[in-house]
């Protein structure tokens, strides 16, 4: 599967320990992922992006933002001036679900098209 297709992919509601991805399947999207990793915590993946300035920085959060609410699947984010870290995770499911490897697909076709 590619990157297209995989932010091309519908977020579903995912309720339940069943939809939690295990540590290999979710090796396996994030390298399709470039510079998303696990979070600390193993429930989430994130990625830190950079940008010029807090300009820049507060186009991506709204962006992304939109894609969040259009999916209604949400990311936990942080920023400051010329950077944000982006993590995802399914709440519903205590872990990583597809909803989260889908989402973190999309903002990487955000800004490299």
């Amino acid at each position: 599967m590619t990157l297209d297709q995989l932010a091309a992919q519908s977020c579903l509601p995912r309720r339940g320990a069943e939809h939690r991805l295990d540590a290999a399947r979710i090796a396996e999207w994030l390298a399709l992922l470039p510079g998303w990793q696990r979070g600390a915590d193993d429930l989430s993946i994130g990625k830190d992006f950079k940008f010029a300035d807090f300009h820049h920085t507060l186009g991506f959060i709204n962006a992304v933002g939109f894609l969040a609410n259009r999916a209604d699947h949400h990311p936990d984010l942080q920023a400051g001036y010329g950077h944000c870290h982006v993590s995802w995770s399914t709440h519903d499911c205590a872990g990583v679900s597809m909803n989260d490897v889908i989402c973190a697909a999309r903002v990487e076709r955000l800004l490299y098209g």
